[in-house]
């Protein structure tokens, strides 16, 4: 099928898989499960406007998400300085690798290498997945004006809405969780599942699904579970804390109940003698 989820990847020459604004685990685990299973076959990419909470470390490849939308193009800047200070900027080749030179005004001095930043712009993916999130405001990158002739496809649990003449192609569907959907494409374009893969989506579609206590688990959830197990996915439970691990007191709302005093029956009677005067006889040393 021409529109299907592998024709469109095997048609890509480059794919950015992005993330919704304050994404969920469940959103992290499947756009990372996505960007594992397709990066030995694409120029891969998979960025987020948000930083990733501590919570989202046990999912493998977290440390491969980005901040920044697009790499085509990078840019530098000279933080904190002057730019009519510069009296030109020239460029030239000199073996074979490319060198820039800002030459400053008479009686300024050149930008010093700590106000010298790099950024990168620009979007060079033909193919943009979008992981989860219901409308453009959950995407701002979508707003930006370099984001050429992109194609955009949306993974999720419901139809991404979207404002003005932007065209997306769907792969929404009912589900648990987005993890799930993600899992179901997988196996339905063929693509390889490996344990870090199935792992991941394990732990999505357990957090997605509220530990499969939720509206729309269904036997397919578990069908897909099952088979995520046989394909070496490990079930990693959350670490939690208990009350013990933290200090009195630091936990709200926890009643402290204070120390009941001991009767001076329980504290034991004094010693009668502990009352009475004492002589001390000291040795008188020569």
């Amino acid at each position: 099928m021409e529109n299907s989820f592998n024709s469109i990847i095997d048609s890509s020459k480059s794919v950015l898989i992005l993330l919704p604004t304050k994404p969920y685990f469940d959103q992290v685990a499947a756009g990372l499960a996505l960007y594992l299973s397709l990066r030995d076959r694409k120029e891969m990419g998979i960025t987020c406007p948000s930083p990733m909470l501590v919570e989202f470390n046990r999912l493998v490849g977290v440390n491969r998400v980005s901040s920044e939308f697009g790499n085509k193009n990078l840019t530098i800047r000279f933080r904190e300085y002057k730019a009519s200070d510069i009296e030109k900027v020239s460029y030239d080749i000199e073996n074979g690798e490319f060198r820039l030179t800002v030459v400053p005004k008479p009686g300024f001095s050149s930008p010093k290498k700590e106000q010298v930043t790099f950024e990168y712009s620009g979007i060079s993916a033909d193919t943009i997945i979008l992981v989860g999130g219901a409308n453009e405001s959950h995407f701002p990158a979508l707003s930006a004006k370099d984001l050429g002739q992109a194609r955009l496809v949306h993974i999720g649990t419901r139809p991404l809405s979207l404002a003005g003449n932007s065209s997306v192609l769907s792969f929404a569907r009912p589900g648990s969780s987005t993890s799930e959907i993600v899992a179901a494409l997988i196996k339905e374009s063929g693509i390889t599942m490996d344990a870090d893969i199935a792992t991941n989506l394990l732990m999505g579609i357990e957090d997605g699904s509220r530990e499969f206590n939720g509206p729309d688990v269904s036997p397919e959830t578990f069908e897909i579970v099952a088979q995520l197990l046989r394909d070496g996915g490990q079930r990693l439970p959350k670490e939690r804390m208990e009350k013990t691990d933290y200090p009195t007191g630091a936990i709200p709302g926890e009643i402290i109940e204070p120390e009941e005093k001991k009767t001076e029956e329980e504290q034991g009677s004094t010693p009668k003698d502990w009352l009475e005067p004492k002589i001390y006889k000291g040795t008188s040393i020569s």
